[in-house]
């Protein structure tokens, strides 16, 4: 009898993790439940605690082996530090980015080969189609933004299982299985933030830069406590003179001088940038000719903003239309006809 492969499956106590173990089952595979439990910010409400023991109860029901990884020094180390001083160069990082490079698709894929894992697996809406990912069934959860950092061999050795299903379909799967995750609640935001707020989590890690809030025309309006706590974009925080007109959002920052510089009204062309520079280049699919001619695709500046016609070059890329609001520190991903082509970070 031909021995059965065997998954680990990162399990965060989610639906959507749920279901990936209760696929891969129905599909044939020895499959493994793994909590990696992180890093927690002492200051702020968490609930891993809740989220550890939804992911054991899953892992009863569907009668798989379980287990807990404590990854939280390693998490500290490799994405919180990673957040903390992005903020303080003043640029905007993205930690789930972060995240799934160095813990779930590098401490985990690495201890679970170590451990006889055939492959791992997570509950990400993605596609795989041999050594190729491909944007999710459900256009609305697509995370392969997320995923832009991994390689070929890692690809050969991962399942994405709910990629396949939309998040209403995924919901009725868990129903069936009467999983006590089937209507959870997706989690919102930076999980060790919780419920707190990204600018309240900076002022305990870093000392905040003050200065002035200039309009694009030199016009100073206003201070502000700390240019590290705002992003280009930004409209929260930052209100229309005498509550009226339009609002103001975030154009530029100056470390050197602590100048917030913003745009009023979110159609200010100074929020708009055509050609963007990026660096730390990652290519999932056979390297492209970038140096010299560059080549055609689709980009998306974050997560969640549509797709947009370009040509890249090896650390620049020209868009065919002006973007809006492209932030330093945050990831550039790269598409073809639904493929993910690769990825950088934006300079």
């Amino acid at each position: 009898m031909e021995q059965k492969k065997k998954v680990f499956v990162g399990m965060s106590g989610g639906v959507d993790s749920s279901v990936a173990v209760a696929l891969l089952k129905d599909q044939g595979y020895d499959v493994h439940g793994v909590f990696m439990q992180g890093w927690q910010n002492p200051h702020f409400e968490c609930t891993w605690k809740e989220d550890r023991q939804d992911a054991a109860r899953v892992a009863g029901i569907l009668d798989i082996p379980f287990r807990v990884l404590d990854f939280s020094r390693e998490y500290y180390e490799k994405v919180v530090a990673y957040l903390i001083a992005e903020y303080k160069a003043g640029r905007t990082p993205n930690p789930d980015v972060m995240c799934n490079k160095e813990i779930k698709f590098g401490l985990f894929y690495d201890w679970a080969r170590a451990n006889g894992a055939d492959f791992i697996s997570t509950g990400h809406y993605i596609r795989r189609d041999d050594d190729s990912l491909l944007v999710a069934k459900d256009a609305n959860k697509d995370q392969t933004y997320f995923l832009w950092t991994l390689t070929p061999e890692i690809i050969a050795h991962s399942l994405f299982p709910v990629g396949e299903y939309t998040k209403p379909e995924v919901r009725k799967i868990a129903e069936k299985y009467n999983l006590p995750t089937a209507s959870k609640k997706d989690s919102q935001g930076i999980c060790f933030v919780g419920k707190g707020s990204i600018a309240d989590f900076l002022r305990e890690h870093i000392k905040t830069t003050r200065g002035g809030i200039h309009t694009t025309d030199g016009q100073k309006i206003g201070e502000h406590d700390g240019l590290e706590l705002f992003t280009i974009g930004q409209r929260h925080g930052i209100g229309a003179p005498g509550g009226s007109g339009d609002p103001y959002y975030v154009s530029a920052k100056d470390a050197s001088t602590g100048t917030l510089t913003v745009a009023q009204g979110e159609d200010d062309p100074a929020l708009y940038k055509k050609e963007i520079a990026y660096h730390s280049a990652n290519w999932l699919c056979a390297t492209p000719d970038v140096a010299h001619l560059g080549f055609t695709c689709e980009a998306r500046i974050r997560y969640r903003a549509p797709l947009a016609s370009c040509i890249v070059y090896e650390n620049r890329v020209i868009f065919d239309k002006p973007q809006r609001a492209i932030a330093p520190g945050q990831s550039i991903v790269f598409y073809r006809n639904g493929e993910l082509l690769g990825g950088g970070v934006i300079s």
